[in-house]
């Protein structure tokens, strides 16, 4: 499996970062398909990459404004990345509090649970609309991997948001067919 650390090395790899801005990486940019990182994992991760000699900090700043310390990968770091890119990757594992929710939908209120099917099928319709917008202003830059890996994530946003969308009767009427048998 792939740790903060790895990841980290990861948008190290693209090119010298803050850690705010690795953090946008995993909001915004290309890791945000597969993975989430918060500043919570990121400092600890980054402070160990440190310690091991796989990255180094530089201090850039300005009289307007304080240090900001800059991450770079180390020639050690990148073998330590290949390493890891080389190796079998472990089977996807999906996390999703909306799918926990959903599993327990006979519990909640009707009302309720079409509020989060909608909201669910928005926020897959803005994520998605999002992708393409980035899709097109980074086309000529991106890698081929990274394409792949974009396109990937726009095709199971898209198919999540459809299934929701051709699917939710089904759910919405057998709640409601249970509610009354339980009456």
């Amino acid at each position: 499996m792939i740790d903060v650390k790895t990841l980290c090395l990861g948008v190290l790899s693209r090119g010298d970062a803050s850690g705010y801005e690795i953090r946008k990486e995993f909001e915004e940019g290309p890791f945000s398909n597969f993975s989430d990182a918060g500043f919570g994992s990121i400092y600890p991760a980054l402070r160990k990459l440190l310690e091991d000699g796989l990255i180094s900090i530089a201090q850039h700043g300005t009289d307007a404004r304080p240090d900001k310390k800059v991450y770079r990968i180390t020639a050690a770091g990148r073998q330590v990345l290949c390493q890891a890119v080389l190796r079998h990757p472990a089977p996807d594992r999906l996390r999703s509090d909306f799918m926990f929710m959903i599993l327990f939908s006979h519990l909640m209120p009707s009302r309720h649970l079409e509020r989060i099917l909608t909201d669910r099928i928005e926020d897959y319709e803005r994520l998605i609309e999002d992708m393409e917008r980035r899709e097109s202003c980074d086309a000529a830059h991106s890698p081929p991997g990274e394409k792949f890996v974009h396109g990937l994530g726009l095709a199971m946003h898209r198919a999540a948001a459809a299934y929701l969308e051709e699917h939710r009767h089904q759910l919405l009427e057998g709640i409601r067919l249970q509610t009354k048998v339980a009456e």
